[in-house]
């Protein structure tokens, strides 16, 4: 089933990508969620002509994130967590943790948009990925220390 994306579908597409699902997938929770409709021909003309519109948009949207990117390159973190006496961390860190630490560097960066690619149960060192556009992501190494 070919449908048209209303809104970013991480794993599966952005905004305005026509994409094929499984059946299953697309009627019963894409649709209802209101996260995509139906890709019939009038439905495909229809954003043809809004991405026409709205390609000067869409060209002022890419360089903000390219300006939020250039703003974290260079950036380090190191997030203390409690660990035992092996190293591993009691719970473990997450988006929400990336994102208050850049907070506290000055950069507001939503957590949503911040994608670890592993689970992270161990001091070390690590890497997340921010994806601030489609086409626009910056890679932000962090160290996991024991407090």
């Amino acid at each position: 089933m070919k449908i048209i994306l209303k809104e970013d579908v991480r794993g599966l597409g952005y905004k305005d990508d026509v994409v094929e699902v499984k059946d299953g997938y697309g009627r019963n929770y894409l649709i209802p969620q209101g996260k995509a409709v139906v890709a019939t021909p009038s439905a495909l003309k229809v954003l043809a002509e809004n991405q026409r519109q709205q390609a000067h948009k869409l060209a002022e949207i890419k360089a903000k994130a390219e300006e939020a990117a250039k703003a974290l390159e260079g950036v380090a973190l190191t997030i203390g967590a409690k660990t035992s006496a092996t190293g591993t961390i009691f719970g473990s860190v997450n988006a929400i943790q990336i994102a208050e630490a850049l907070e506290k560097l000055g950069h507001t960066v939503d957590r949503k948009l911040i994608i670890l690619k592993e689970s992270i149960k161990e001091v070390g060192k690590y890497t997340a990925t921010i994806q601030f556009h489609k086409e626009v992501a910056v890679e932000i190494p962090f160290e996991v220390v024991a407090e």
